[in-house]
């Protein structure tokens, strides 16, 4: 447990004293302080080669990797924005074919309500309109000559009479009408 605390106390000890009193280390971070600058002088330099700036100093050799760096660069981009455009249609497509679906269901939809519809107002119409009688009408023929599609027949006074087949969901008002 002793060994413990005594490494405990050297290290809090030697983490409070500043690094910099070494003359070492004072030596190791000028220099890395050099490496650093020299590597963002350089890294600058770069970039404003990239960028199109300071060029007139380059050799032809210099010129050449430039431009197989940008050339490189370019088709990473063209790449990059490849994925995205088809990652893009991919989405696109997949959300269209769901629009279809759900328009296909509305439409089905629609369909059935004008089909109930249409049948509910036929309903209302068979409901509200007079009854038709099961029975053939009876209707008179003076003139004789019109045909129709009905039976013909005598009454007891002698009188033709015609019978109309109904054929249509029409009032008894409305059939005697048109035989006349």
């Amino acid at each position: 447990m002793e060994s413990i605390l005594e490494r405990y106390e050297r290290y809090t000890y030697t983490s409070r004293e500043p690094v910099a009193s070494d003359p070492e280390s004072q030596g190791n971070l000028s220099l890395e302080y050099n490496k650093l600058k020299t590597k963002v002088e350089a890294l600058q330099r770069s970039q404003r080669h990239f960028m199109g700036q300071d060029i007139d100093i380059l050799s032809f050799k210099e010129l050449q990797n430039l431009e197989q760096q940008l050339d490189s660069a370019l088709r990473q981009i063209r790449s990059r924005k490849n994925q995205l455009i088809y990652g893009s249609i991919t989405e696109l497509q997949r959300k269209e074919k769901a629009l279809q679906e759900e328009n296909n269901s509305l439409r089905k939809k629609i369909k059935e309500k004008e089909l109930e519809l249409s049948l509910h107002e036929h309903i209302d119409d068979v409901e509200t309109s007079p009854s038709l009688p099961s029975e053939r009408l009876p209707v008179l023929n003076i003139s004789g000559s019109h045909q129709s599609s009905g039976t013909e027949g005598e009454d007891e006074e002698g009188v033709m009479v015609q019978v109309l087949q109904p054929k249509t969901p029409l009032p008894p008002w409305m059939i005697r009408h048109m035989n006349e």
